[in-house]
């Protein structure tokens, strides 16, 4: 795994960590779940339980393949190592790749404009900076838009820990 895989790690666990309480509880996951739902409000109900049950399906396989102690949280270093796991968590991934995307497009044209992917990267608990320059790197149309489909390969990417140099790693805190 490369070191972008290893700070792709540490930052999904922080956003992951919804509540900031330094563990991941399905709390976590309820938290983050009610953040994003509340700016797609205007997305179709189908996609809203999508998201939902992908981020339920997401604890459910942390919890039951990374909690070792079976303490009912994940620690940091229960988590290390083990959320870039294809063989693992690759299904659990894509699915969550699959409803975010589609909660981009609630008019389901294809393509996820600007304010949209902002509002729902922002809820999950990037920063501004790294949002923007992810969409910038997808390669908007002239119209400041994406496609529904290159947004969800590129978080499929984000999970791959064998891929470096991708758009995903935009949202990585750049050394100065």
């Amino acid at each position: 795994m490369g070191h972008e895989a290893h700070q792709r790690v540490a930052l999904v666990f922080t956003l992951f960590d919804a509540n900031g309480n330094g563990v991941l509880d399905a709390d976590d996951f309820d938290l983050m779940t009610a953040r994003v739902l509340a700016v797609a409000d205007d997305s179709p109900a189908a996609d809203r339980q999508a998201l939902a049950d992908s981020l339920a399906r997401y604890w459910q396989v942390l919890s039951e393949t990374l909690d070792e102690n079976g303490d009912g949280v994940i620690s940091p270093a229960e988590f290390r190592g083990f959320v870039l796991n294809p063989e693992l968590f690759g299904a659990t991934a894509a699915a969550f790749a699959d409803a975010l995307a589609a909660l981009g497009d609630p008019d389901r044209d294809g393509l996820i404009e600007r304010p949209r992917f902002l509002d729902l990267m922002l809820a999950i608990g990037f920063d501004k900076a790294g949002t923007e320059a992810l969409f910038d790197a997808f390669g908007p149309d002239g119209q400041d838009r994406i496609t529904v489909a290159a947004w969800a390969e590129g978080i499929r990417d984000y999970y791959a820990p064998e891929k470096s140099g991708i758009p995903g790693d935009r949202l990585l805190p750049q050394s100065a």
